[in-house]
């Protein structure tokens, strides 16, 4: 601003400068600039799907989880289990009574045990959908149940409770999370944004804020490495010294495991026995059912992880006052059970 006098008047001119001409280049760079603000903003609220024209497709999400469904390489551990080990199982150990509920239904008038298995059964392929790791599934349903056992819930909100879930869980393990506007199409637009964030809120108060958990994931996860720790040093921590054979079956037996706790975690009989008692029982079922599979040609191998599962399930016996012996013959029996009512989902799965 330049002001000058003139008797006994002042008068002020704004000082003019020139308009800065921007290319389209420059244009089209400060536009990009402002958009990614913007969604940097509203990324934390799952709200950044309103500056997207796709309603269907999602882009490919990378997470931050040590859990992933994708394993390492043959012969080596798990980045997490080299780093935390049975220091992080023994935390798990410690906190999963306290985070599993047995009883998350006995609170709730319209909702049945044949209800939680279908929504379950629908959230595992949804899980897949979007590419989330079978740690997120585990954890989505572990808050669905504990928030069931804190609050009554209405049957035709069933369905947006476990999409909300699946929300929450996403945003604890993976980097990003699935759009809301996304989640909402699956329940073919049932339930409103504004609804699915008020029980999101809902869903934090109830649990505390509290929402990791000890999963089915993690201890699958932790036995599986167990298990491949052990035949490392078997072979006098050699990773080259191991036939291809070893690893090939172990990641079969550790496959077969998550195909049989996806099962489990639908049936809500499962609920009573606790998530590292049915991932041992598991991986345990798994070789002897691959065992019969493939017949006496890799028996030794086999015979050689069952030791091994032997020696972790003595160990679970004896750390844990609750988890008997009879308890775990109990769930491997169920277990088998489950498999063999559901044999043409397991192929599918």
């Amino acid at each position: 601003m330049v002001s000058f006098e003139d008797g006994e008047n002042v008068y002020k001119r704004r000082r003019t400068t020139p308009a800065v001409v921007l290319t389209p280049v420059q244009r089209r760079h400060t536009s990009r600039h402002r958009k990614q603000k913007l969604m940097a903003k509203m990324s934390d609220s799952g709200f950044e799907e309103e500056l997207e024209s796709s309603p269907t497709s999602s882009p490919v999400r990378i997470d931050v989880s040590p859990l992933r469904s994708d394993e390492p390489p043959a012969g080596e551990l798990s980045t997490w289990y080299l780093q935390y080990g049975d220091i992080g199982y023994m935390i798990q150990r410690a906190r999963e009574e306290k985070f599993h509920p047995c009883k998350s239904l006995a609170r709730q008038p319209q909702l049945t045990a044949e209800a939680r298995c279908k929504l379950v059964s629908w959230l595992i392929p949804v899980h897949k959908h979007f590419r989330l790791s079978f740690e997120c599934c585990c954890l989505s349903v572990n808050i669905m149940d504990r928030f069931l056992a804190s609050t009554p819930v209405a049957a035709d909100c069933f369905q947006l409770l476990g999409v909300t879930a699946l929300l929450l869980a996403s945003k604890q393990v993976e980097m990003g999370s699935p759009r809301i506007c996304h989640l909402l199409s699956f329940c073919c637009d049932a339930f409103t944004k504004e609804q699915l964030c008020n029980l999101e809120c809902l869903i934090l108060l109830r649990l505390n804020f509290c929402l990791s958990a000890p999963t089915l994931a993690f201890f699958l996860d932790y036995f599986t490495n167990c298990i491949d720790a052990a035949q490392l040093s078997s072979a006098g921590g050699d990773k080259f010294a191991r036939t291809t054979q070893d690893t090939k079956i172990l990641r079969q037996c550790s496959n077969l495991a998550q195909k049989v706790c996806e099962l489990s975690l639908a049936d809500y009989a499962f609920n009573n026995y606790p998530p590292s008692l049915t991932a041992c029982c598991a991986l345990s079922l798994a070789s002897e059912l691959l065992k019969t599979e493939q017949g006496h040609v890799v028996h030794a191998n086999m015979q050689s992880q069952e030791d091994q599962w032997g020696s972790i399930m003595d160990e679970l016996c004896t750390q844990s006052t609750t988890a008997k012996h009879n308890l775990v013959q109990e769930c491997k029996d169920n277990l088998r059970l489950l498999v063999s009512l559901n044999q043409e989902a397991l192929d599918v799965m």
